[in-house]
């Protein structure tokens, strides 16, 4: 017996030591944030990604108690941007706030500088969807005069942001899936390749609606079919590709928020729960949805699941139209 409640004085002894080394690691671990966090936008200013990330950031902010700081670092396909986070230390005051370029650009580049698990998803941001758009005083008026156009002749000079860029997408999947005939003309920006069309060295070009819509709105571009799998809140008289009755035409410009592998799960949580909160505040839904801008949200999970399925479906497009760096 006296055995037995040594043992046992001995294990509640062990127990208790446990439990204050327990305390005293938790009281030493260092507070976060404790200093203004940065989000890298691996665009120039004034793009789509670049507008939801100052308004997010801005909203975010409040939740986590320190400032966001929007740093632009262009090029590359946004892969400058990417590999400044992918290599930054993993201690939660370094993001991404990228594109679809963080999983396309693998899909057409020979050579990566980082690996595609270097960067970690935390938080769908966005969604601006794709507004395929000619000139004003095009005849044409929907999707199916616009494939119809594209095959008489020589087809149709369809603008894009370069290669493996959204606007790019678009008219392959236009080419592969609905049987156009779209010549691509590669221009270095989306508002390039736009500002083509309203001067009409192009035919026609597919653009992120808050790039597009002041185009509509002054009457100098005409839009004839969004491009994601809902109708957009600021122009709500325009039918998605899928209901002009191409339901494989579907792709927005989506932005999101990664963090450098290695980053603590627990910092990775309360950033996806500042953005989540912050994308629900009415200021915020106020001055993203007039642009165009649809405000998405969701757990980290719901993010893993979103750029798989974004994989999938992009993947045999880039193949099949021989989709190359440039």
């Amino acid at each position: 017996m006296a055995l037995n409640s040594l043992t046992r004085r001995t294990a509640l002894l062990a127990f208790a030591g446990c439990a204050l080394v327990g305390q005293a690691a938790q009281a030493q671990a260092p507070a976060w944030p404790v200093k203004p966090i940065k989000f890298v936008v691996p665009f120039g200013p004034g793009g789509a990604n670049d507008l939801v990330a100052r308004a997010v950031a801005e909203h975010a902010a409040k939740q986590l108690g320190q400032p966001i700081i929007i740093e632009n670092k262009p090029g590359a396909g946004s892969m400058l941007g990417a590999d400044l986070v992918a290599k930054s230390a993993p201690d939660g005051y370094t993001f991404l706030a990228p594109a679809a370029g963080v999983i396309t650009n693998a899909m057409i580049k020979s050579r990566m500088p980082y690996k595609e698990e270097d960067l970690v998803p935390v938080v769908m941001m966005a969604v601006s969807p794709s507004v395929i758009v000619v000139p004003a005083d095009s005849p044409i008026k929907d999707l199916k005069g616009l494939i119809a156009a594209s095959k008489s002749g020589p087809g149709l000079n369809f603008s894009t942001a370069g290669t493996g860029s959204t606007p790019h997408f678009v008219a392959e999947m236009l080419n592969l899936k609905a049987g156009a005939k779209m010549q691509i003309v590669p221009y270095k920006s989306g508002s390039e390749g736009m500002a083509a069309v309203v001067g009409k060295q192009v035919d026609v070009t597919s653009e992120a609606s808050p790039v597009v819509m002041p185009q509509i709105k002054g009457n100098k571009l005409k839009p004839i079919a969004s491009t994601w799998n809902r109708r957009i809140a600021a122009l709500p008289d325009l039918p998605t590709a899928e209901e002009q009755g191409f339901k494989d035409i579907v792709i927005g410009h989506w932005s999101g928020v990664f963090a450098p592998k290695g980053t603590p799960e627990a910092i990775l949580d309360k950033v996806n729960a500042a953005v989540n909160v912050a994308l629900k505040s009415p200021e915020l839904r106020a001055k993203l949805i007039p642009m165009a801008i649809d405000p998405m949200g969701g757990s980290r999970e719901d993010f893993k699941k979103f750029l798989a399925s974004e994989k999938a479906r992009l993947a045999p497009v880039a193949k099949a139209a021989h989709m190359q760096e440039d």
